[in-house]
């Protein structure tokens, strides 16, 4: 075997380095270069389950957000993903990405639910900030470029919070009554009527890509701290297909909400059975004392009916939040995975 041969380096003469004019101090002594600008990235997550109808309107709009953000410094990173939808929508994600080939496309399996198709969006973001926008187009993607803008100023998490919402009625009913508990039981700055479009610093990637499967990323980006600015707007109303929003999506979500991050309700059950040991505990006081005296009669048979109709439904009630506190802790041992993927386009 021949030894592998090595090239001789000819080093090059020593030039000494004579300033320009441009690279002079005022009072004329030499300066450094200027260091080369490094561009930052924002990237956008965007879950997609049955929204075939207004991908490509979305994407139109985010062309136009990508150019501004350009005149900004800032680069633009989309990240689809595709939530086992049962329309065209991943053929539109795939027209789209033929459009802008540096868009990445994510494909689930199946079903697995906004909040954990966000997630696994979230975990292919390379940017310096990032924002998950839902595909509907009932938040406007305008206001990611006044999020840029704080961003750009220095602050690290810029809420969009909803002044009003342009949803049917029962929605809104709902949604209130949930922000209420939300407020009570959680976090009391929480935005009345809530929030779903915010930007993140790269500082928070590492808390949501390592969370737990079963809670809400809104109130935990909320919990962690981080002093927000907020922005206000309108929801837009839906014009592309129907929400798939469920009645029982939303119970799991309000539940993942409340018992996910508070005590409280645990509290209220415990103070409730001191409550009701304590007036039993009177009660069977005031019947040994009428035995005693003699004056034990058989009457309120219905009432005794009712006290325990009563009680019994209240430890059925309570049975049922200790097991969805416990569900969440078996959930969260047994390895399973929030989401599985099919594809990377």
């Amino acid at each position: 075997m021949h030894a592998p041969s090595r090239r001789r380096v000819r080093s090059l003469p020593r030039r000494e380095f004579r300033p320009t004019g441009d690279f002079m101090n005022m009072d004329g002594s030499p300066a450094a270069p200027p260091a080369a600008s490094v561009r930052r990235k924002l990237s956008i997550v965007v879950p997609v389950y049955y929204n075939e109808g207004s991908l490509q309107p979305l994407f139109k709009e985010l062309r136009l957000v990508e150019e501004q953000l350009g005149r900004k410094g800032l680069d633009l990173e989309l990240v689809f993903v595709d939530d086992g939808s049962g329309d065209g929508s991943l053929r539109e994600l795939l027209n789209i990405k033929a459009q802008r080939p540096e868009t990445k496309v994510i494909k689930l399996t199946r079903n697995f639910g906004a909040v954990h198709a966000s997630k696994a969006g979230v975990q292919f973001v390379t940017g310096d900030c990032y924002i998950v926008l839902a595909a509907d187009l009932q938040d406007p993607p305008d206001l990611v470029l006044e999020m840029a803008d704080h961003w750009l100023a220095g602050e690290k998490y810029v809420v969009c919070a909803r002044r009003d919402r342009d949803d049917p009625l029962t929605t809104k009913l709902f949604a209130s009554f949930y922000y209420k508990l939300v407020r009570l039981f959680v976090i009391p700055q929480y935005p009345p009527r809530g929030y779903d479009l915010a930007l993140m610093d790269r500082t928070f990637l590492p808390y949501m890509q390592q969370s737990s499967k079963n809670i809400n990323p809104l109130i935990f980006s909320y919990w962690l701290g981080f002093r927000p600015k907020l922005l206000h707007y309108t929801r837009r109303q839906r014009i592309h297909g129907q929400s798939r929003w469920t009645f029982w999506k939303k119970m799991r979500f309000f539940l993942d909400s409340i018992l996910g991050f508070s005590i409280i309700p645990i509290r209220v059950m415990s103070l409730s059975g001191i409550l009701v040991s304590l007036a039993s505990f009177a009660y069977a006081i005031w019947i040994i004392i009428n035995a005693i005296l003699g004056r034990t009669e058989v009457r309120g048979f219905a009432t005794v009916v009712a006290l325990m109709a009563f009680l019994v439904g209240s430890v059925m009630v309570m049975l049922g939040v200790i097991g969805e506190y416990l569900w969440r802790i078996f959930d969260e041992l047994n390895k399973r995975p929030e989401s599985v993927i099919d594809e990377i386009y």
